[in-house]
């Protein structure tokens, strides 16, 4: 008999995934959970509708992207950065 309930190590693993990517799913809502007493336990269901939804998704037709871009600016020249040391009479003066 196949499992109803995962742990979610198990849940990770079926999914091909880390164990910390699988609880930011959770926390997400995009997949779910049961908890019975302390132990939190993800319905094989679950995991099937998950890889349906993203199935759909990769599916739709892709939307424009918005692609920020903008100048990048070299780094300052050494040159710039250190400034020669003045001699004492100008420290003075």
């Amino acid at each position: 008999m196949e499992k109803l309930l995962l742990t979610p190590r198990e849940a990770a693993d079926v999914l091909g995934i880390g164990r910390s990517k699988l609880y930011e799913l959770l926390q997400a809502g995009q997949i779910r959970s049961v908890r019975i007493g302390k132990c939190r336990r993800i319905p094989a269901t679950a995991l099937r509708e998950l890889v349906e939804r993203l199935s759909c998704d990769a599916d739709a037709p892709a939307t424009a992207t918005r692609i920020e871009t903008r100048a990048i600016t070299p780094p300052p020249s050494l040159s710039q950065i250190v400034r020669p040391s003045t001699s004492a009479e100008e420290q003075i003066a």
